[in-house]
């Protein structure tokens, strides 16, 4: 699996920019990094990942098949979104089938691109669309607790426990809090998932900034960084006008040109590890002289599970995996090197799968 992530922002802060940086980036890079448009909006790209190479190149392998992951550029947001303002309805469809959410803040200054408030503030910004989204939330939850009062009468079991988490996410909300702060009992986790509330989607934020503030971020970045600290969520520094020019160059001419600007890799790589980071998601590798492939899995996932992301026949039927670790697999020179070194393991259902296993599936058809 790879992962959804949401790119939200208000007019004019370089959403959209961004967005057609990605997307190019991605086509430039097809024979490594599939891409496809599925929708205008939406672009599908490879996750850079060094170790990947160096896998391949030890096993010969023919193909090199990144794990993926999905943008999805969200209409603009304006004030009022959550009552149908602007594209508000559509938005608001659009970041419920999404994993997390990139907000896009503007932290640059420039005169002749007006802002759609009149003033550069990012902070104020960030809280414009998470009212919309805790808004949105609320009218969501009052119209689900009036559909459940006669299953709750009743005593359904579900609807009783849902009617219960509801009320423990319209509190917070009603306290001005998103809903992703309220603790969750692991008993109630699959519950609270399906009530799909917007403001339980963790945030990175993008703080586009001028091409000269690209490598140290300015004044209102780090107001950014201090606000995203204190929510626990993530945040990037990225000035999209610097990688709408990389998208645009042949990687040799796009590594010059970072190493002139004083950055050490581009911006959407940055943004796409802390998107990985923020879903507490890891890699595993499966290598061979057919292929070299990555999976994403979630941290703290079983053998049998991660087994499931290839095939849920793999699951199903799950015997045991030959598993080596990254770093020995490039000491020893691969697998058989590995093996004669005592560093391949036979691991059961019991074992967490590591960020960075190169690993073979044993499994009953």
């Amino acid at each position: 699996m790879g992962f959804k992530m949401g790119i939200v922002g208000l007019p004019n802060v370089g959403k959209s920019t961004l967005f057609n940086a990605l997307t190019r980036t991605a086509a430039a890079q097809a024979a490594n990094f599939p891409f496809c448009t599925i929708e205008p909006n939406v672009g599908e790209v490879g996750v850079p990942d060094a170790r990947l190479d160096k896998l391949a190149a030890i096993a010969q392998s023919k193909q090199i098949i990144p794990t993926r992951m999905t943008f999805v550029d969200i209409a603009g947001l304006v004030k009022g979104a959550s009552k149908g303002e602007g594209l508000g309805n559509q938005f608001l469809a659009n970041i419920r089938e999404v994993d997390a959410i990139a907000h896009v803040l503007r932290c640059f200054e420039d005169g002749d691109v007006t802002h759609v408030e009149g003033r550069v503030d990012p902070v104020a910004d960030a809280e414009t669309i998470e009212t919309e989204l805790m808004l949105a939330d609320i009218e969501s939850i009052e119209k689900r607790m009036q559909g459940l009062v006669r299953k709750v009468r009743g005593g359904d079991k579900e609807a009783v426990q849902q009617e219960r988490l509801l009320k423990d996410a319209l509190a917070v909300l009603e306290e001005g809090q998103p809903a992703r702060v309220v603790e969750v009992a692991e008993d109630d986790v699959k519950a609270w998932k399906m009530l799909q509330l917007l403001t339980t989607k963790p945030v990175l934020y993008v703080c586009n900034v001028g091409e000269s503030e690209a490598a140290d971020g300015n004044e209102h970045s780090a107001k950014v960084a201090e606000m995203a600290a204190a929510q626990g969520n993530g945040h990037v520094i990225i000035s999209a006008q610097i990688e709408e020019e990389i998208s645009q160059l042949e990687d040799d001419e796009a590594t010059m040109f970072l190493e002139e600007m004083g950055l050490e890799e581009a911006g959407l790589d940055r943004l796409i590890r802390a998107g990985y980071e923020l879903l507490h998601l890891e890699t595993y590798f499966t290598v061979g002289p057919k292929e070299a492939r990555a999976w994403t899995i979630k941290q703290g996932t079983m053998a049998p599970q991660a087994a499931g992301v290839i095939h849920g026949d793999f699951e199903k039927g799950f015997i045991r995996a030959e598993t080596i670790a990254y770093d020995d697999f490039i000491a020893c020179n691969g697998e058989q090197g590995a093996k004669e070194a005592g560093k391949m393991r036979a691991e059961g259902k019991g074992y967490e799968v590591k960020d960075g296993d190169v690993m073979h599936f044993l499994f009953n058809n």
